[in-house]
């Protein structure tokens, strides 16, 4: 950078009121003042477009990876999914020929088993009640379950009032 002291700057307003004159100075100082904010917003625009194309190729680099990144997990899920698919007809293929189909007789005992089990999550007797006595119970009310379950001594006592 040019290293102008105050003694450099007098010197160059001396010699410019000399050739330039007292008359048309301030003219000439308005016209270079207007002249260097020009320069200075013109060297702004530059800076400015310079730092937006380079954020523009980074954004386009960065929006390449992406879409490789992208590319690569479809081809992985692809060729796991037609692995996968191959491994299935292959097994589809390769199934047992001396399997048997099951006989009707068994078909029924298997639904008339699924019927049971389904009954037994369904029903209405809570399970911490099955858990605490058995799969196979009866379901009592509120008060005989309380009358059941009531301390010995608390039975015999007399009545609240």
């Amino acid at each position: 950078m040019i290293d102008l002291g105050l003694t450099k700057l007098a010197v160059i307003g001396v010699v410019a009121l000399v050739v330039i004159g007292p008359e048309k100075l301030p003219k000439v100082a308005r016209m270079v003042g207007s002249l260097l904010g020009r320069a200075q917003r013109y060297l702004n625009q530059v800076k400015a477009e310079v730092s937006r194309e380079i954020e523009l190729e980074e954004l386009r680099k960065m929006h390449k990876d992406v879409q490789q990144a992208a590319s690569d997990v479809e081809q992985s899920i692809v060729s796991e999914l037609q692995e996968t698919e191959q491994t299935i007809h292959s097994a589809w293929q390769n199934d047992d020929p001396l399997k048997v189909a099951p006989t009707p007789d068994q078909l029924t005992l298997k639904a008339k088993n699924f019927r049971k089990k389904k009954l037994a999550r369904m029903s209405a007797i809570p399970s911490w009640y099955k858990h605490k006595h058995g799969g196979k119970t009866r379901v009592i009310s509120a008060a005989a379950r309380v009358a059941k379950y009531r301390p010995a001594s608390a039975s015999r006592s007399s009545s609240f009032y």
